[in-house]
């Protein structure tokens, strides 16, 4: 992962109501949880640390360790998951645009922090380390052909692999097949999966596009994600 991108999802895993830094013996340890038995998502270094605090500013945590200090931005009324905005992204050629994008996190972090009526969280940690470990795995497959993203070079729906146009033995390709055969393990969920993980669509809309009826989508998912935490050997 290159230095920018593994910027991009610090910041962005930082974020998350409970996203901290904490001191580790080769840098900074990334977590996402109420103490230090939580999971590390990234370690970074002194240079990528100084990074974060210049951008989007560290403050001291209660209990040891930084936060972010700045908030996260209100998502739109009745769209869940969805935090309208506008991301810098650099084209081909060099130059800067501006693309309207969804701020949010993700829609499986919005969904990780979401509880049902017997107050149990919707999603458990091996399902969301199964969709982090996805979408790690898209971002290098999207990094292949170029520097903005492009979800047509990634596995659609069709079971088999397909041409992803990058040179024999790249790691996007090979990324790219990983995917394929993830996908392959989620069952019938695959495209919910894929839709909801890798090209970040809210459940909700992602119900929707695929024709499913209201609040199916729940159930299906969490099948999908249960299969893929078995594919990544996490159950």
């Amino acid at each position: 992962m290159s230095g920018e991108h593994r910027l991009e999802r610090a910041r962005r895993l930082l974020a998350l109501p409970e996203g901290w830094l904490d001191c580790a013996p080769d840098g900074y340890a990334l977590r996402n949880g109420p103490d230090r038995r939580s999971r590390v998502m990234l370690t970074l270094d002194e240079a990528e640390f100084r990074a974060l605090k210049a951008e989007p500013g560290l403050t001291p945590r209660v209990g040891g360790g930084w936060t972010t200090g700045a908030p996260l931005p209100s998502p739109m009324p009745g769209r869940p998951g969805v935090t309208e905005g506008v991301r810098v992204v650099m084209e081909p050629d060099g130059s800067l645009s501006d693309l309207r994008a969804n701020l949010t996190p993700s829609p499986i972090r919005w969904l990780a922090g979401r509880t049902g009526a017997d107050g149990q969280p919707w999603l458990s940690p091996a399902q969301v380390a199964a969709a982090e470990q996805l979408e790690i795995e898209a971002e290098t497959a999207l990094r292949g052909a170029s520097v903005t993203m492009r979800w047509d070079a990634l596995p659609g729906t069709s079971a088999g692999g397909g041409p992803w146009g990058y040179g024999p033995g790249d790691r996007a390709l090979a990324a790219a097949r990983r995917i394929d055969k993830a996908l392959a393990a989620c069952g019938p969920a695959r495209e919910l999966v894929r839709t909801v993980c890798i090209t970040a669509t809210p459940l909700q809309a992602a119900e929707q596009a695929l024709g499913l009826r209201r609040r199916t989508g729940k159930a299906l998912l969490q099948h999908g994600l249960t299969l893929l935490a078995r594919h990544y050997r996490l159950l």
